[in-house]
């Protein structure tokens, strides 16, 4: 039996635009419009109408493509709020060890794979705190696995590495067969040096992650970009997706570089050659907390004595939060740990008395992850407006009496990533994956909300899914107010889905008994207590078909 092969366009964006009007009926859609719409009209890539299927039948004509969803749901696409597109390539391609529960088993897969091909040896997703035993293999262990290829494995924060011998050499580190791991500023050398890709191969990388997330329902994703990360040319080429060439998702860019000044600012915007969103993103306060370098108030409950790592201090944070704002532009910082989190707040009273709360807030500045916030933390940057982009992957991963957040934090883990808290003091929230550290799974993401670790900072599936659709598009200060939702005049941007039940869901898991009842008034989400998710059928951006399953028009031929 021959499997069908999912379709990913090939031909320009630009020459799709003008297919004809297509009518998708006999499903569910998913519009404010109509809560309880069976069909939607597509035309010049704008939402044209949405409707019962009675109303589609007086509608539909011959010059129309007609798709029978057969029960499949339309709703507005994904947008990932905060992701790496050529680290998540690579990890799609690479040596992936997300799998490995100790470090023979990591040592293994680096030997198999070692024997395949040449070079620098990348891998990545270990995660030693869901090991049994959580040593991590020598440096010399490393090199003999590997042949004496020069290696480097990103944890699954990607905040430190296991690198071997030769790359510690290649990257001008002191050679030290007994530690392998490298945090850091010896972390950031080395990922350097490891990353020395032509432009060819970076662009196939972040191909490969945007096809990726077209076939999981995704229209935009944030590319955070850095000098410590992939530098300016992964940028630019990030950047050069909006030009068409391909039908991809839309990339909505931010650059990670301090500013000094106003003037300052705008010279990092004229030298990079391409539009960014704003200087936001991986501008690192602190570091992660699997790799014990978010700063922390108090010492880390399993290494007593430390603390992480500040990187910026409140006056620097506040001189860039100050040049953004005067600039009219988003700022941003990557903040984990609570004393990372005490220094932007500082920064943000600081700068405020120098231009002002209202020409602060109205920039719109970001703040990505914010995993520890309490309640006074929360007051204030519900105060500011910032808008907290943050991964409820995270929480699925890392919460619970057993995970990694136990383990590092003790007690104080049930405090972490407070989405209900957000919402209740009117903290903007945007929620992505951080891909590669979580997985481009949208669904899951959502499930991750309404099933977070600390019961009181669950919420609902509707908030949830806003908060992975249209808040995305609010977060990057998206031009079009109508882009996230299906009603008359927004753009085509959504998704198909196969789905098992669709339900209204609540955050403690009841389904409500008026979850079906027209007088609700209340679209329909997939249920996600089913165990899978839903299936992606299709990917449409601005009527622009990114990805599809055979099956979506098998019916029709």
């Amino acid at each position: 039996m021959t499997t069908a092969i999912p379709q990913f366009p090939t031909e320009p964006a630009a020459s799709q635009q003008n297919r004809g009007v297509v009518m998708y009926r006999n499903g569910s859609v998913y519009s404010a419009a109509d809560p309880f719409a069976s069909a939607m009209l597509v035309d010049c890539g704008v939402v044209a109408w949405v409707g019962s299927e009675q109303a589609a039948t007086s509608i539909t004509d011959s010059s129309m493509e007609v798709i029978d969803l057969q029960g499949a749901l339309v709703a507005p696409g994904f947008v990932d709020s905060h992701v790496h597109l050529s680290e998540t390539g690579i990890a799609l391609e690479s040596l992936q060890l997300d799998a490995v529960r100790s470090a023979t088993e990591l040592l293994d897969a680096v030997s198999m794979a070692a024997r395949k091909g040449s070079g620098t040896l990348l891998g990545h997703g270990w995660d030693e705190s869901a090991w049994a035993e959580s040593s991590l293999p020598t440096s010399d262990e490393l090199h003999r696995a590997a042949g004496g290829r020069p290696v480097y494995l990103s944890r699954v924060d990607v905040h430190s590495a296991l690198i071997s011998p030769a790359l510690r050499s290649a990257a001008g580190l002191a050679v030290d067969g007994e530690h392998a791991v490298v945090r850091r500023a010896a972390h950031e050398q080395a990922r350097t040096t490891a990353r020395k890709l032509p432009e060819e191969a970076i662009a196939g990388f972040q191909r490969t992650a945007l096809q990726h997330a077209a076939a999981n329902g995704y229209v935009a994703v944030a590319e955070m970009g850095a000098p410590h990360i992939g530098g300016v040319a992964d940028l630019r080429v990030a950047a050069s997706w909006a030009a068409g060439v391909l039908p991809l998702p839309e990339v909505l860019p931010y650059w990670g570089a301090l500013a000094r000044d106003k003037e300052h600012a705008a010279s990092i915007l004229s030298d990079l050659g391409v539009d960014v969103r704003g200087l936001a993103g991986d501008l690192n306060i602190d570091g992660s907390l699997g790799s014990r370098t978010a700063a922390l108030r108090a010492d880390y409950a399993d290494a007593p004595g430390e603390r992480g790592s500040l990187y910026l201090g409140v006056d620097e944070v506040a001189a860039h939060l100050v040049a953004c704002s005067l600039l009219g532009i988003q700022g941003g910082f990557h903040i984990i740990g609570d004393a990372g989190l005490d220094v932007a707040l500082s920064a943000l009273s600081l700068a405020a008395t120098e231009v002002g709360e209202n020409r602060l807030r109205a920039a719109g500045h970001r703040f990505e992850h914010v995993e520890m916030a309490d309640a006074a933390a929360v007051a204030q940057l519900a105060h500011y407006a910032v808008t907290v982009s943050a991964q409820p992957g995270f929480d699925a991963a890392w919460a619970g009496p057993e995970g990694m957040y136990y383990q590092r934090l003790g007690e104080r883990h049930s405090g972490t990533n407070p989405f209900a808290s957000f919402y209740a003091a009117g903290v903007p929230i945007a929620f992505g994956s951080d891909s590669p550290v979580t997985a481009l799974r949208p669904w899951s993401s959502v499930r991750a909300c309404i099933e977070h670790r600390t019961p009181n900072e669950q919420i609902s599936a509707r908030a949830a899914f806003l908060g992975h659709t249209r808040a995305g598009w609010r977060a990057a200060r998206y031009s079009d107010p109508m882009a996230g939702q299906l009603v008359p005049g927004a753009p085509a941007s959504f998704a198909v889905w196969e789905v098992e039940e669709l339900m209204v869901q609540v955050s403690d898991g009841r389904v409500q008994s008026w979850s079906t009842d027209p007088r609700a008034r209340t679209p329909l989400l997939p249920a996600l207590d089913t165990g899978a998710d839903p299936i992606c059928l299709q990917t449409v951006r601005d009527g622009v078909e990114l990805f599809a399953q055979p099956q979506l028009r098998a019916a029709a031929e």
